[in-house]
């Protein structure tokens, strides 16, 4: 392409040589034209992969967040966290055709919120660089994926129905709201606030969520004592965690990396490469400092804080994976790890029960990673960071308070104690997911 560009710039000359030239320089230019549309239709397809690729890689973690659940839960609620996680998803898609796609980006520029319709998927048309159908599903695998953090945090005790209700609220109108602020050039984006794959718009988004709920829930039975004591509810297969962590490690190349939005060139895929690299690095410090931490801290290396270290380091990452150095890749993603582990603690402190640590991992490592994005990126400023964080934040918390109380008073979200005790699988669902080993 490059040798017929340069052979152009002689074509008036060729031209004036002869009729036949002139003749031949039309299907020269011909050529031209149509090794452009060449071009586009290449990076149509390219960018197009790339938002399918990268929304199987994401929906896959779902895949994770089920595992990871299953094994950090008790034997008797293993089979209702797998319902929980397969339904998100499901309500998450429904919810997001309907009206979430819409309302997240039919926004016009700097405002709040979109328009209420449902999602049309046009004809394919070059010259929107992406077929519209696979930017929907690259955007709605990442609204189910912040149902699936409140999933975690409130497991064991909270009703399968107003779980889910709140998750059709969720998926289909407080995450696209929030997601319009920046990703749909709403008033954060007009501000400067940036977050490239959702360390906030996503992973905070369903921190907040979880604390709420889990405030307005309250703990499960036996988690506090009377005096203050914390009495420590292992999980029921710490293999089955450690394989979702891994599941999830791996979509998060899915989740950053095809947050770059196209393939078309050589740059773009150049981009995509550094973002894998800077998004492995950030988890492979969270592991390394929850190792360490727990060792120091604890006397013995705790498994669970290893795991949450990895995905304490993905989620800080995840707002900005492209602009840091491997290094600053490696310290955004250990501080996130050790927030995150620092964080445990003080949820106990306030008798804050999360079952799977999902507000330490997505919640404060979520923030950290949204602020030190104006320490990793030279044309983003901190406070309209700081002003993303907050606004987001106290919209969705009181907005998820809101709902979780409304549905405490009418319906309830939480079972009862006899429930509780036999187990949510069999309280609930009546199929247990270790029948063997189940009473």
């Amino acid at each position: 392409m490059s040798h017929l560009r340069k052979s152009l710039k002689f074509l008036p000359l060729l031209m004036l040589a002869s009729p036949a030239v002139s003749a031949q320089a039309e299907t020269v230019a011909d050529l031209a034209a149509r090794l452009e549309a060449s071009d586009a239709q290449n990076a149509y397809i390219f960018n197009t992969l790339l938002f399918l690729i990268g929304g199987f890689l994401v929906m896959w973690m779902a895949a994770g967040f089920a595992m990871l659940e299953a094994g950090l839960v008790r034997t008797k609620n293993v089979s209702m966290q797998c319902l929980k996680n397969i339904s998100l998803y499901a309500v998450a898609g429904v919810m997001f055709w309907l009206v979430g796609y819409q309302l997240m980006y039919g926004i016009t520029e700097g405002g709040f919120i979109g328009k209420l319709a449902i999602m049309q998927f046009s004809e394919a048309n070059a010259a929107d660089g992406y077929s519209a159908a696979s930017d929907w599903f690259f955007q709605m695998v990442f609204c189910a994926t912040t149902a699936s953090i409140v999933s975690g945090a409130l497991a064991e005790r909270i009703k399968f129905w107003p779980f889910l209700l709140f998750t059709a609220l969720l998926t289909g109108l407080i995450y696209p709201i929030v997601g319009s602020w920046e990703w749909g050039t709403g008033w954060l984006d007009a501000k400067g606030f940036s977050d490239f794959a959702g360390s906030t718009l996503v992973h905070s988004t369903g921190g907040w969520a979880a604390l709420a709920g889990a405030i307005i829930l309250g703990a499960r039975a036996g988690k506090y004592g009377a005096n203050g004591q914390i009495n420590p509810i292992p999980g029921s297969s710490m293999p089955l965690a450690t394989l979702g962590v891994f599941i999830l490690w791996l979509g998060w190349f899915g989740f950053n990396g095809a947050s770059q939005l196209a393939m078309g060139t050589i740059s773009d895929v150049a981009d995509v490469s550094t973002i894998f690299v800077n998004t492995n690095m950030a988890a492979c410090a969270g592991v390394v400092v929850a190792v360490l931490y727990t060792q120091l801290r604890y006397k013995k290396i705790d498994l669970t804080m290893a795991l949450n270290g990895a995905l304490a380091g993905l989620v800080a990452i995840t707002a900005e994976p492209l602009t840091p150095s491997v290094p600053v890749a490696l310290l955004v993603g250990g501080l996130g790890s050790l927030l995150a582990m620092l964080a445990v603690p003080l949820l106990d402190k306030f008798k804050i029960d999360d079952v799977v640590g999902a507000i330490p991992v997505h919640l404060v490592a979520g923030i950290f990673g949204t602020l030190a994005v104006a320490f990793t990126n030279p044309d983003v400023k901190f406070m309209p960071q700081l002003i993303g964080v907050a606004s987001i934040g106290t919209f969705v918390f009181i907005v998820s308070a809101i709902i979780w109380f409304a549905l405490k008073k009418t319906i309830g979200i939480r079972v009862s104690a006899e429930q509780e005790h036999v187990g949510l699988d069999q309280g609930e669902l009546g199929v247990a997911a270790y029948p063997e080993f189940v009473s």
